[in-house]
């Protein structure tokens, strides 16, 4: 069986009691989930009651975006003149989404809309010099760009010299200067005073439709049916669900859930399950999505999520099926040939994985990087051949910001971007080796070696007899979960498996159990986590950590736990 790493377990401090007592006889809940609020920052009722009804009024005012007056203005010009708009984005989720939703709104204001994601082989992330030069060609006069653009400097004076405008909605950090666009919509701008920061590519979108919209006499209420991609898009890009993300993701699930648009109705036809969460949205629909991008091109997506006739948009779902199963195909071996290079080279002990075969496909490097670090949890890079070039994707481990390794590493880097969490870079060949002894030294020398070891944050320490159907109906409320507000973990100790655990799946790779304590027993399914059978067998005593859901199982709903870790 597979070696499985071992875990940090981390209690979070109990919050102030006096609070959480005022808070759990205020809302007429048990300690507990009043607990789990003032965890959250919800210390009042009046803060409970946003938190737990979500109002489209708490969204901000679209004009407190330093240049959404601006950007506008320009797109009221154009729409009266008829000029040729080119909605541009990115290949990834939060692109194709953004660009979905900026396009079909314009459409419903004029018919000279026109869409353009760039191809990751040929002109890789961001704004490309193909794509105006194919603006400039096509009379195009102004250029929205969703989810990149903010470090676009030279590409936009480009286009200005052309005679194309820029309309720039980004969310990633700029640079020391901003691009000569006629906006630029990012409210981590410093300049910007914008309440809300984390918004992602299409949330700002979504702010520069709802500005266009009031100025027109649209209500909130009237862009509501957008709201589904822009859940979406919170989901695929992990940005925190607190505050407008938090709204926006939780009406967004109620369109998906009751109204979806054609797109989504046609790749979600074959799954059997009535309410679809923020965690099956970014399992089901994310990936799909993005297998577009990376097996054939992003525009196959954005024609899908804006196709209003079930007929066509069932046949561009089946063709992201195919691409999704090459792309699961294709992560699946690449991964495996990594792990075979990682073992063959005896680097299981390193503080980095590094590795490269010229033949790996650009479009998967990125998962295969996340399995890598799922495997060795260290920072971790995959690089593949890219033209006369490597190019790799980067992940990190939570506490431990990538992003500024590589700029310590950046002598041996043709280029590089992307955040804490999450890098792309490419150099070239020779100087692959050097850069890798660079990366680990720095990786060695500057990483907390705490951090190598997986950690799970702990909530709350409770019993299993706490555990009710009313408790878990409160819990639900607590959704949308994601960054800011993660499901909860619970820790029960001293639990006896009744004695029929056993191991499931393929490669007998996960745990199934029923948990037991003072007379309360609960269904327990621990995946990954088959390795550990051991620690229950023989009704010996172990402590859990999980996550409480529920189960389907022959029409019959239960609870369950989801176990994280056993001890």
């Amino acid at each position: 069986m597979e070696y499985i790493k071992s875990m940090r377990w981390t209690l979070k401090p109990e919050p102030n009691k006096v609070i959480v007592n005022t808070l759990a006889k205020a809302l007429n809940v048990d300690t507990v989930i009043a607990s789990l609020l003032v965890q959250r920052g919800i210390e009042t009722f009046d803060q409970a009651k946003k938190f737990f009804r979500p109002s489209l009024t708490d969204l901000h005012d679209p004009f407190l975006m330093k240049d959404m007056d601006l950007a506008v203005s320009r797109i009221e010009k154009a729409l009266a003149e008829n000029e040729n708009i080119m909605v541009y984005g990115d290949y990834d989720v939060d692109g194709t989404t953004s660009v979905a939703l900026m396009s079909s709104y314009l459409k419903t204001k004029s018919a000279q809309i026109t869409t353009y994601i760039p191809d990751r082989y040929g002109e890789g992330y961001g704004v490309s010099y193909q794509g105006i030069d194919y603006a400039h060609d096509n009379d195009v006069s102004l250029i929205i760009a969703l989810d990149c653009g903010v470090k676009a400097i030279e590409k936009i004076a480009y286009a200005k010299s052309k005679g194309v405008d820029f309309i720039v909605c980004d969310h990633h950090r700029p640079g020391d200067e901003l691009p000569d666009a006629v906006a630029v919509l990012d409210p981590k701008r410093e300049d910007c005073k914008y309440p809300y920061k984390e918004l992602c590519g299409c949330g700002v979108g979504f702010k520069l439709i709802q500005g266009i919209g009031s100025k027109s006499g649209q209500s909130i209420n009237d862009l509501i049916p957008y709201l589904d991609l822009v859940a979406t898009a919170i989901g695929a890009d992990i940005v925190p669900i607190t505050g407008e993300n938090r709204v926006l993701a939780y009406y967004g699930l109620q369109v998906i859930n009751a109204a979806p648009r054609v797109g989504f109705k046609a790749m979600l036809s074959h799954v059997q399950k009535e309410t679809l969460t923020i965690t099956d949205v970014v399992f089901m629909i994310a990936p799909r999505i993005n297998a577009a991008g990376r097996m054939k091109h992003g525009l196959h997506a954005v024609n899908l999520l804006v196709e209003e006739n079930l007929e066509t948009a069932s046949q561009f779902a089946s063709e992201i099926e195919v691409y999704n199963s090459d792309r699961k195909e294709a992560d699946k071996s690449i991964t495996e040939k990594a792990l075979l290079q990682i073992h063959q080279n005896k680097e299981e002990d390193k503080y980095t994985t590094v590795v490269y075969e010229e033949d790996w496909h650009k479009g998967v490097i990125g998962i295969v990087a996340s399995r890598l670090t799922e495997t060795y949890y260290r920072p971790t890079l995959v690089f593949t051949k890219s033209g006369e070039k490597l190019a790799a994707s980067a992940r990190s481990v939570k506490g431990f910001d990538v992003y500024n390794a590589l700029d310590a590493c950046s002598e041996y880097i043709e280029q590089f971007g992307g955040h804490k969490y999450a890098a792309g870079l490419t150099l070239l060949e020779d100087q692959y080796e050097p850069f890798k002894q660079k990366f680990e030294e720095v990786v060695a020398s500057t990483i907390d070696k705490k951090l190598l070891t997986p950690e799970i944050t702990i909530d709350s320490a409770i019993e299993l007899e706490e555990i009710t159907p009313k408790f878990y109906r409160i819990l639900k409320q607590l959704a949308p979960f994601g960054p800011g507000n993660m499901a909860p973990v619970f820790m029960t100790k001293e639990l006896q498996d009744s004695g029929y655990g056993k191991c499931v799946g393929a490669d007998d790779k996960h745990l199934k159990c029923k948990v037991q304590k003072n007379g309360t027993a609960i269904g327990a399914i621990g995946f990954g986590l088959g390795a550990k059978k051991d620690l229950i067998s023989s009704k010996q005593l172990f402590e859990a950590a999980y996550t409480i859901d529920e189960n389907e199982w022959n029409g019959q709903v239960s609870l369950q736990l989801k176990l994280k870790d056993i001890n």
